[in-house]
């Protein structure tokens, strides 16, 4: 889903609300396309997000502030440099298009008053973020640097003079009558209404397309087909939308699939998916991006963070699983060891009046009511030898079929620890959670340590995740193996309650008596966040297991994580990332 220009205009009278006077504090680089501007007002403190992501270009607040890395980029210490202390004083959107000015008063190093324009352009892979001058519009410089090499109709490099992006010919439904719009659509006789409606209309999205296509025709037809009474809702529909744009009727709608994950957004609401999916009414449009666009970006940061771990964690997950189908393989040819142990046996009998020399022994099997048996013979060997022979591959079937289902299990519990690292890893945000699977992997000999000097001889842990339930009970999360191991082994009491998803990858949920008695809805949010923070966040039924943390017990051996308990009551719920966030002590 691509944020339009209609929409990037409500977010901007959205922001201008909140953000004009207030002044830049700090200034975030989290990665090489995404920068997070701290505004200090007379309500508090805000955080601005502004992202280049080729898949996610955006502006936004946020409550989900990327990590920053320990040492800033040179670009951000200029921006710091510019930025810092500056106030907001006006935001402006070039038409309905999708690109965007921050104005501000900044004082430069001589203490002179400088004007400054921030320019965040949302052009899929061309998306930039640029630092100007405005008063001469001289490109200080940018988030992308665009040479002759990448384009030569527009340079974005320090020094030259900052140009729009060339105009593209469409027609902007503030401005132009419904009736010209209309008109500019059916030029189109050989394309789909929906193609049509994004090639004639400025700052409106593909989703937003399919949906005045959808208002207007009961399908996609194309613009030839269209009847007269077609043409007339279609003319409707137009004016309805530019009376939601004028009026300020515009609504933050984000579309959900059947388990809740956002996959579309609009300023109106979205029926074009009928009953397969549904359109929720956002609180914001600011928090609709945030929500939006959170998990995706996170995955993709933590796989760039962590892209090797990713590697060689799925090599030792498919090789181990590998192992585990051979050794299956190898198991099931042991299943015939008791043929072989009677085959010894009827030889062994029957030895008196058995020749040497023969391919085949013919005997009666009196484990099968003395029916007769033809028994595979080596004419080479004697009766007792080929007998002999039998016993051996006995003894060594039975002593593989041990050492197998031994090894069998022993790699199932292996395979069960690397897929829970891995979804410890997918639900990773930021670098510290990162580094402490790491040291999780190396403490188990799976990774080499890469302890360079005495600094990190003892790193930095991160406590358990927080959590308060409505009810005032303090809710503690693991965030990877060994912390569970910890916090459920460790840090719970007798009367304190352990939360788990029920055969599902997931954290570890205390939830602290402190001499209580443990409340049915402390219980039930807990259960909440025990489904949110596991490998079934996106799913709807989870079930949930809870049991007082007495109740555990850790085998010998066991890999980090691991815990067994026989009595348990189960609760089945639905994951919630707004609970989750509403509940949580680390905001």
């Amino acid at each position: 889903m691509a944020l339009d220009g209609i929409f990037l205009k409500q977010v901007k009278n959205e922001i201008e609300k909140e953000a004009v006077t207030m002044r830049v504090e700090k200034v975030h680089q989290p990665s090489k396309e995404e920068l997070v501007l701290i505004l200090r007002g007379r309500n508090g403190q805000k955080k601005l997000l502004l992202s280049a992501r080729a898949n996610s270009p955006r502006i936004h607040f946020t409550t989900h502030a990327p990590e920053n890395p320990k040492t800033p980029p040179m670009l951000c210490m200029l921006l710091r440099k510019h930025l810092t202390s500056a106030m907001i004083t006006s935001f402006r959107q070039v038409d309905s298009d999708r690109i965007l000015f921050i104005d501000f008063d900044s004082t430069n190093e001589i203490g002179d008053k400088v004007k400054l324009s921030l320019v965040i352009e949302i052009m899929a892979q061309h998306s930039n973020i640029i630092l100007i001058n405005a008063d001469n519009n001289i490109i200080i410089d940018s988030l992308k640097r665009v040479d002759f090499s990448t384009s030569s109709v527009r340079q974005i490099l320090p020094g030259l003079t900052y140009a729009l992006p060339p105009k593209q010919f469409k027609l902007d439904l503030s401005e132009a009558d419904a009736e010209k719009i209309c008109n500019k659509i059916l030029s189109f006789p050989n394309k789909n209404l929906s193609s049509a409606v994004l090639s004639s209309i400025e700052g409106i999205s593909p989703v937003i397309s399919r949906e005045i296509a959808f208002k207007t025709t009961e399908y996609d037809k194309f613009c030839s087909e269209l009847d007269e009474n077609e043409k007339i809702r279609l003319h409707a529909v137009i004016e309805e939308i530019q009376d939601i744009i004028k009026n300020g009727k515009a609504t933050p709608y984000v579309v959900e699939d059947e388990n809740s994950r956002p996959v579309d957004f609009g300023f109106i609401e979205i029926n074009q998916y009928g009953s397969v999916r549904k359109s929720v009414k956002e609180e914001s449009f600011s928090s609709l991006l945030d929500r939006f666009y959170y998990e995706r970006d996170r995955l993709e940061r933590t796989k760039q963070r962590s892209d090797d771990l990713y590697k060689k964690l799925n090599t030792l997950i498919q090789r181990t699983a590998k192992k585990i189908n051979l050794q299956t393989s190898e198991l099931a040819q042991c299943v015939d060891r008791e043929t072989l142990r009677i085959n010894a046996e009827l030889i062994s009998a029957n030895q008196y009046r058995l020749q040497k020399g023969v391919t085949f022994y013919e005997v009666e099997n009196y484990y099968d009511n003395n029916n007769l048996i033809r028994i595979k013979a080596d004419p080479a060997l004697t009766p007792t030898a080929n007998s002999q022979k039998y016993f051996k591959e006995y003894r060594k079937a039975k002593t593989a079929e041990k050492m197998l289902t031994e090894l069998i299990e022993k790699n199932k519990e292996e395979l069960e620890y690397l897929e829970s690292v891995l979804d410890e890893l997918n639900r990773a945000d930021g670098e510290d959670e990162i580094s402490e699977i790491r040291r999780e992997l190396a403490e188990n000999g799976y990774l080499k340590s890469k302890q360079k000097d005495s600094r990190n001889k003892n790193p930095k842990t991160l406590p358990p995740k927080k959590y308060i339930s409505d009810d005032g009970f303090t809710i503690l999360v693991g965030r990877n193996n060994i912390q569970n191991d910890k916090l459920s082994l460790k840090t719970a009491r007798g009367n304190d309650m352990w939360l788990h998803t029920q055969k599902i990858h997931g954290s570890h949920v205390i939830i602290v008596a402190d001499g209580k008695e443990i409340s049915d809805l402390a219980i039930e949010q807990a259960a909440i966040l025990a489904a949110y923070n596991s490998k079934a966040r996106m799913s709807s039924q989870v079930p949930v297991d809870y049991t007082p943390a007495k109740n555990l017990k850790k085998p010998n051996g066991a890999k980090p994580g691991f815990v067994i308990y026989h009595v348990y009551n189960t609760l089945f719920v639905k994951p919630d990332e707004k609970l989750a966030e509403r509940l949580s002590c680390e905001k």
